[in-house]
Order: structure tokens, then sequence, then C-alpha cells
């Protein structure tokens, strides 16, 4: 930790202040998102925590809808920010929406639960593009530190995700859903102070309107091929987030029914929504490691390619489901299956995701146009949007395949697209004219 912010003094003035809101902003997101399946499918008429007593096939339909939406909406969100507003003012109108969102969803009754995803998904989709974008705009393009202030950015996320599902897990479930969703409000609103109290530090590239509006008459051949391989990673990036976001769904779901949570030297039963924090901590523990690595090869003119890490994340990320057949295997004899299976699946998850996703952020930043960038981000975000709803349907399929079905294919798929991509990496990287090497 203490490292972590020595590194945040080598960096730009306004990394710290998008480090702290992005990390309350997930706080209040991660923690809804840990116990939204659950509350779901809880039973309505139970005495000690009710929910609204969804079907397990309802819950995940739903949680796959909204969080495609959620990503969907940074489309339309960075533009907005790139020609009608700038990055900064859509990043403090999104965090006002996240705010009355969340806090919405802490009041009880159906109705306040869809104005709440609503508000949630319109924020988030002002926020994360335009956040990403102010992050870029800290460093010139050729700037060395670029990919590192992205990864602490991306670990700064994890912060928030980690201690969000410990302790908005933990009141959700033994408390009150609705006491838990409170919380992941007030993580907003404190998320919102910070950014509103720090954005003077925080450079904002100027935009003209006129200039936005010759912007797609005036494309380069190297600005299209750069485009062309944004669309490209990003529409490889839908298989690895419709496989990673089974964490929320179908993983989330397994850990509530049929793992075997009791610790039995303390008399105590974990919390499933706890699970969700296994993933964030070892970010934060692992993300300067693997980093460094990459580094290293980089130096040695090993391998330097962002497309070459983001395949190698699709192939660790889906290795990390032949745990969780073997979980199955163990719940199939046993009733349930043993918790480290979920932490090795996770911990595979982690080093892929790692890999792939705070590469891909600083590497769009790059081939983006400049006043294009938010835009850009857009395409990004709504390929994580379509993943998720991918991963909603996967989940959706476990019903009638199977669950070790489900894992074993997520792995075959994961395997194949990966060693396609490196099959096809060089080709790909003439793309990139200079950005990628």
């Amino acid at each position: 930790m203490l490292g972590l912010f020595s590194e945040i003094k080598n960096h730009p003035k306004g990394l710290a202040t998008l480090f702290l809101t992005e990390l309350w902003e997930r706080f209040s997101y991660y923690g809804m998102r840990a116990i939204l399946v659950l509350y779901l499918v809880s039973e309505k008429n139970q005495d000690l925590n009710p929910g609204l007593g969804w079907s397990t096939s309802e819950a995940i339909s739903l949680y796959g809808w909204y969080t495609a939406l959620v990503y969907l909406a940074c489309i339309p969100g960075g533009i907005i920010g790139d020609r009608f507003l700038n990055n900064k003012d859509a990043v403090s109108i999104g965090g006002a929406l996240l705010c009355v969102g969340h806090l919405t969803l802490a009041l009880k009754g159906e109705l306040f639960f869809y104005f709440g995803l609503t508000f949630i998904i319109l924020g988030v989709g002002l926020l994360k593009p335009n956040i990403s974008t102010l992050v870029g705009n800290l460093y010139q393009k050729n700037d060395y530190r670029r990919d590192q202030g992205f990864t602490i950015f991306y670990i700064g996320i994890n912060f928030g995700a980690f201690f969000s599902s410990l302790i908005v897990g933990y009141v959700g479930e033994v408390y009150g859903w609705h006491y838990g969703f409170s919380l992941a409000g007030i993580g907003m609103f404190i998320g919102q102070c910070f950014f509103l109290n720090g954005k003077k530090n925080i450079k904002q590239t100027i935009k003209l309107k006129k200039e936005f509006s010759k912007i797609n008459l005036n494309f380069s051949k190297i600005e299209k091929d750069r485009i062309k391989l944004v669309i490209i990673a990003s529409c490889v990036l839908i298989i690895f987030w419709a496989s990673f976001e089974q964490a929320g769904g179908l993983m989330n779901i397994y850990a509530f029914e049929k793992t075997n949570r009791f610790l039995e030297s303390i008399n105590f039963e974990i919390p499933a929504s706890w699970f969700q924090s296994i993933n964030p901590l070892m970010i934060i523990i692992l993300g300067f490691h693997i980093s460094a690595f990459w580094l290293f090869l980089e130096k040695k003119k090993i391998i330097s390619s962002s497309i070459f890490k983001i395949s190698v994340g699709i192939i660790i990320m889906g290795l990390g489901f032949i745990f969780m057949f073997l979980a199955s295997q163990e719940s199939e004899i046993y009733g349930k299956s043993s918790m480290y299976w979920l932490i090795l699946a996770y911990l595979f998850h982690t080093i892929g995701e790692l890999c792939a996703s705070p590469v891909i952020l600083s590497y769009i930043t790059k081939l983006s146009p400049r006043n294009l960038i938010a835009s850009v981000m857009g395409i990004y975000f709504a390929s994580i949007g379509l993943g998720n709803k991918l991963a909603g349907t996967i989940g959706q399929y476990s019903i009638h395949l199977g669950e070790k079905a489900i894992f074993l294919g997520i792995t075959a798929i994961c395997l194949t697209v990966g060693i396609i991509l490196i099959t096809l990496h060089k080709r790909l990287i003439k793309m990139s004219h200079g950005i990628d090497s």
C-alpha cells in the first residue's frame, strides 16, 4: 500500500484525484454487484432478510441485461463528453446520477429498485469513458509512465472492489439487503466529493465543436487502421468479459448454493458475497508484479505487443474455469464443493485480467484520435457490456446444459480465441502504425 502511494508521487498530480474517485465509485458499483443476484433470488416472504424471490434464471438474466446496459451506455456517454460537454463535467454529472441511483436502491419496493438501476446505468455511462480519458490526458503519448499510470488507476478500482465486497456484502447478507445498498450509495457520495475537490488538478483537452464536426470527414489512413484495431480488440474482449463476468452471476450463485463456506474451527459461515473480494485483493497483490514482468520482457526486447498480452490474458483466464469444472464434479459427489476451487479459479482469472484489461485502457488512449478518445473508449466499454450480456445468457444455459459443460466450454473457447489472436498478432501490430511494437 505504501509502495503504491510512493509510486503515485512520481506521476501527474491529477492521478491521485482520479485514483481516489474511481476507488469509491467502484466501491459502490461492486458492493451493489456483490449482493444484487443474491437479493433477487432470496425468498420474498422470509422474515430475516427478504429479497424479491426470483428464480436463478430470472436473476441471471436481469444481471446480464443490467451490466450490459451499464457499459453500452458508455458509447453515448463518451460522445457527450467529447462533443457536448467536456470530460470533467461529464464525470461530475455521471457521479451525481450514481449517487442518486445507489441511494434509491436503499429504499424498499420494486419501483425504487428499477429506478435505482436506471440512474446507475446513466451515471456509469457518463463517468467511465470520460474518467479513463482524463487519465490518458495526464500523459504525453510517448510518456513511458502511461501504462504504469493506468495500472495504478486500475489497482485503485480494485481497492474499492475489495473492501466493498467485504463490507457491503456482509452488511447486505447479515443485516439486510437495503442496508448494503445504502452503504454503496455512501461510498459513491465520498467519491464524488474527492472528484469535485480535486478536479482543478486534472488536465482537460480543449475540444471545439466545429473541429469535432469535421473529424468524421478527415480521418487519415493511419487513423482508420488504428480505429479498426480498437474495434477488433474490443470484439475479442467480448469473449474475455463474457467469461470473466461469470463471477458476479453464475459463480456468485454457485458460491451461495453449492460451496461449503462453513469454518468449523471458529463456527462461522463465510458470506457468499465475500468471494467477490478475492479477485480485487489478488489484483492489489499481483498488479505491480505482473506489470513489472511485462516491463522486464520489453526491456529484454522479448515481447512488448499489447495484442500479445491480451491474448495471453484470455488463455490464462480461460484455464481458471477448469477449477470450476472440478468443483462441480466434487459438489455432485459430496453435495457441496471446497472453497479452494473458487480461490484457484479467481487466481487464474485475476492474472488473465491483469494481462489484458489495464493494457487495453492505455492502448486505446494511444490509438484514438486526440479529440475522440472518450468516444472510442465508449466502444471498449460497450464490448464489456456485450460481454456481460453474453455472460448472463451463458449462465442461463447452465440450467439446461449443466455447469460442468459450461465451464469446460468457456475454457475451450478462450483457448481457441487466444491462440488465433497470437497467430495473427504480427499482422495486427502493423495496423497500429508504430503504436504497438
